[in-house]
């Protein structure tokens, strides 16, 4: 079973995080998740995660440091995939986000973070970022 590196950008927006969804025809299509993508031969994990936010949503980034690591098999795909979660934030010169190699794009609440909507892989880190939005939610009031 062959493992791939994947990157992914946690990226908050007041008590908001950005998710897009797969498209038709990927692995797990119809999937929301946290955007990012496989990395490359070589390249360096903070490099490849702002190319493929650029890539999928046209946005411009910082990225910050590592939110989760996760590792998951998916025997039915016969592959692995070890996560790397990054927080990132969006340059205020950076277009706004949208979909352009993602099916769909959406800023969530706490509450709209459903572990149903998103792959195996992803549901680890969800309860960092609910937990990160309610201290932006109290942050707030």
């Amino acid at each position: 079973m062959r493992t791939i590196v994947v990157v992914a950008g946690v990226i908050f927006e007041r008590d908001r995080v950005l998710v897009t969804q797969r498209r038709a025809g990927a692995h797990l299509a119809g999937a929301w998740e946290f955007p990012g993508g496989k990395l490359e031969e070589g390249e360096d994990p903070t490099v490849a995660l702002a190319r493929e936010l650029r890539e999928e949503l046209g946005v411009e980034v910082t990225v910050k440091g590592i939110v989760e690591v996760a590792f998951h098999r998916y025997e039915d795909a016969g592959k692995a995939v070890l996560l790397l979660f990054y927080e990132a934030c969006i340059l205020q010169t950076s277009p706004p986000p949208r979909a352009i190699e993602v099916a769909d794009f959406a800023w969530w609440t706490s509450a709209e973070l459903d572990p149903a909507l998103f792959p195996a892989a992803d549901v680890g880190v969800l309860e960092k970022v609910r937990a990160r939005l309610g201290q932006s939610l109290i942050a707030s009031t």
